[in-house]
């Protein structure tokens, strides 16, 4: 189960910080990230964490703005969003895949995932 939390409305330049509680994806072999969904638009990947942590994927109009980040212990994963700009307006989820049946794509595909958070809105203005 992967329930976000932190979506809010903000103004342009704003931060804000995109909790997904995550549980039964605890293995190492779990990779997680984040996809986000404007009106009218199809789902983009905006971040991934992968090789247990060691390495994170942003999407280039997020790099300097967004960081990824997970807290093993809590089973939580995060995404920093500072400088945030009224295009950052979407829906947030939350997503995790098992690496041994689906290696990592990058960019991360909406079809790579089956394991999806119901969504945190996130509105910029």
């Amino acid at each position: 189960q992967l329930v976000e939390s932190g979506g809010a409305s903000v103004q342009a330049g704003g931060s804000l910080r995109l909790s997904c509680a995550a549980s039964g994806y605890t293995d190492s072999s779990y990779y997680m990230g984040w996809f986000r969904q404007a009106p009218g638009k199809e789902r983009e990947g905006v971040a991934l964490i992968y090789n247990s942590g060691g390495s994170t994927y942003l999407v280039d109009s997020v790099k300097g703005r967004f960081t990824i980040s997970q807290d093993n212990a809590k089973n939580t994963l995060y995404l920093q969003m500072n400088s945030l700009k009224p295009e950052d307006t979407a829906m947030y989820f939350c997503v995790a895949e098992d690496e041994r049946w689906r290696p990592v794509h990058l960019p991360p595909r909406e079809s790579d995932f089956a394991y999806w958070g119901q969504g945190t809105q996130v509105t910029v203005s």
